[in-house]
């Protein structure tokens, strides 16, 4: 591989990697995220007022209007879902919401509805992403091409009029318009939305290239050899949505069983109210009864239980660097027992760097001088390998000479004049390097996974750089901690080479290695796991993890040089890129449900207690809901105890903020 190209010309090929175009809707055009904002603010305003003892005439139509704006849509919905024969979570909390008003509790009714609302929009506002970014990821895919008719006659046309045959060129700096197979010229090719490596790749006539891809500095004439609607690309978008659609709708824990719960109760109140009538009983008493039974017996506690446990590990995980999406995400990060990490830009920084100088015995130089003089050469280049020596050069505060007669052959390598000697870097494939000593030293530096570069100065060898993607401090720790979570080694799967995947998989410890992988390889290996009843993490941060994180059990994507549609597909998010976070919020979730069942537990105590006593003597009204009330406030308590720093510390056996 070449260690410098010349200036890429298009604004496409600026930076280190691709990145989705923005397509994002703004939350606040969603109707759910409208109505729950309406709610939310509704509700502060009215909370005060109310524990300040207020009139009523001032905090009882602010409530009021919270229980319109938060409660009328999921009420709907509700009503349409009866209509359907099923009774719907949401409505049954409107109704318990209604319920509680009817009693006075109106407080506690708008807090229900508010924390509905809230939950149903956090929702949409996720699918609307993720929609957005599959969209968006159609545009990596130029629009048009240029196609080559006899005569070598260039016609501009659109790249999805494209036909298996057609030859196309590919100028420097531009997007590869379709699939297909190199006829003629060399270039390297940035190909990271696809496979995910992190250094462009050399190709030559008969590699094959990719729709989407940016091209280098060298002219390609490509033959397509797939329908536009057939490219990766397409493919890609394809299995990310067919994942989306396909996973199992996922539900907490709590929603599973309060369906059955809940219609339970319904008919247990009416039996309640029937019964005593139905035997002579008088209206009043029985009416009373059954709003007691409805009113302790009621899901309030049960749907506590389990939301403020999830809550507080969402905004303690968040705290320190760690986004999940929703409840449901936090409680499924806890059930996983497979765990599968992407290399380039989870396990490695994903950026080139020098990371070993080896100056030629005999030549003269030292490493500071051998990389002063690379340095220089490769200065006025803008391919990533070159960028990586400059920046080595720039760190070590060497002073770069000013080169003339800077020059770039595509595949080949640089050729600058640098106080007077002729400097050349390149690969020493290309530059035929056939000195014993270099030839040991590109063979020592690539079996350790490095891209080998060879500094030539008036012809003769001078030494060899060695660049390397290097590996987060915390990858092998974070290893480590996920094979005890899971009880078995995580797998790397990567669209690198079978070479470097494994010298890394060796430093972090792992032994199952899945190298050259495209991305519905990844989505099959996923597959085949779920197959045999496991739950895989997936942790990428690329458009080729895309479809893996969605096909997953539970994907979490790498937030500082994620791709859009990676960062809107995974269920969770590491923004500040710190591979030990991942273990951590996996042992906080596994410590959320603990404390779910405990809270479980306890509402089961309460409403057991309440209800015999209500059924068998007779339960004062005030008592009921104070009994209640105050099951509610002890599971809303316990469950509040994730949010304290030491619950995240304690998670993983040290502090990783």
């Amino acid at each position: 591989m070449p260690s410098a190209l010349d200036p890429r010309p298009a604004p496409a090929a600026a930076g280190p990697r691709p990145v989705l175009p923005k397509r994002r809707r703004r939350v606040l055009a969603l109707p759910e995220a409208r109505w729950a904002l309406a709610a939310l603010v509704l509700f502060l305003v009215a909370l005060p007022l109310d524990l300040l003892g207020a009139p009523p005439w001032l905090w009882a139509p602010l409530y009021a209007a919270v229980y319109i704006t938060g409660g009328w849509e999921p009420g709907w919905e509700g009503l349409k879902a009866l209509r359907d024969k099923t009774l719907d979570v949401d409505l049954l909390m409107v109704v318990a919401a209604l319920g509680a008003a009817a009693i006075g509790q109106v407080l506690d009714g708008a807090l229900l509805i508010v924390i509905f609302a809230t939950s149903g929009a956090l929702e949409a506002v996720a699918t609307a992403r993720t929609a957005d970014s599959v969209r968006g990821l159609l545009d990596l895919a130029p629009t048009a091409a240029t196609r080559l008719l006899r005569g070598d006659v260039e016609e501009s046309v659109p790249a999805d009029a494209l036909t298996v045959g057609d030859v196309i060129l590919v100028r420097p700096g531009e997007r590869v318009g379709a699939d297909g197979q190199v006829l003629s010229g060399t270039s390297d090719v940035d190909q990271a939305t696809i496979t995910g490596e992190p250094l462009p790749v050399a190709k030559q006539t008969g590699d094959e290239v990719f729709a989407g891809t940016v091209n280098g500095t060298g002219a390609l004439r490509v033959r397509v050899e797939r329908d536009p609607s057939d490219s990766v690309i397409a493919r890609i978008v394809k299995m990310v949505e067919d994942a989306s659609e396909t996973k199992a709708p996922t539900q907490l824990f709590i929603e599973r069983i309060e369906q059955r719960y809940s219609i339970g109760m319904v008919i247990a109140t009416l039996a309640v109210f029937a019964v005593p009538l139905a035997f002579g009983g008088e209206l009043q008493p029985a009416l009373l009864r059954a709003m007691t039974f409805m009113i302790v017996a009621s899901p309030c506690a049960v749907v506590l239980s389990t939301m403020p446990p999830l809550l507080s590990a969402i905004a303690n995980a968040g705290r320190h660097g760690v986004l999940a999406k929703s409840a449901v995400v936090m409680e499924r990060l806890g059930q996983v027992d497979a765990v599968a990490l992407d290399k380039t830009g989870t396990l490695t920084e994903g950026t080139p760097r020098v990371t070993s100088i080896r100056p030629q015995p005999g030549s003269g130089l030292d490493e500071n001088s051998l990389l002063a003089l690379a340095a220089a050469a490769e200065h006025p280049s803008e391919h990533p390998l070159a960028r990586a020596v400059v920046q080595a050069a720039r760190e070590r505060g060497l002073a770069l000479s000013e080169a003339s007669g800077f020059t770039s052959a595509p595949g080949l390598g640089v050729t600058a004049t640098v106080d007077g000697r002729t400097v050349r870097v390149g690969s020493p494939a290309r530059l035929a390097a056939s000195d014993p000593q270099t030839v040991s030293t590109v063979q020592e530096l690539e079996d350790q996974g490095c891209t080998a570069v060879l500094v030539l100065i008036d012809g003769a060898p001078a030494g060899v750089l060695g660049i390397a993607d290097r590996l987060r401090p915390d990858a092998k720790a974070t290893v480590a901690a996920l094979t005890t979570l899971t009880g078995r080694a995580p797998v790397l799967l990567t669209g690198d080479n079978e070479r470097a995947a494994r010298r890394l998989a060796t430093e972090v410890g792992i032994t199952d290695v899945r190298a050259g992988l495209l991305p519905q390889d990844k989505v099959a290996a996923v597959q085949g796991w779920e197959a045999e009843g496991r739950r895989v993490l997936v942790v990428g941060d690329g458009v080729n993890d895309a479809p893996a994180l969605a096909a997953a059990h539970t994907g979490i994507a790498m937030g500082k040089a994620g791709s859009d549609l990676a960062l809107e597909t995974a269920d969770a998010v590491v923004v500040r890129d710190e591979l030990a976070t991942i273990p951590a919020v996996v042992d906080l979730s596994r410590r959320a449900r603990r404390l779910v069942v405990q809270n479980l537990v306890i509402a089961g105590i309460f409403i057991t207690a309440l209800v015999a006593w209500d059924l068998i003597g007779t339960l004062p009204l005030p008592l009921g809901v104070a009994g209640h009330e105050g099951s509610t406030v002890i599971v809303g308590l316990n469950g509040l105890r994730l949010l304290r720093e030491r619950a995240w510390t304690n998670s993983f056996g040290k502090d990783t903020s």
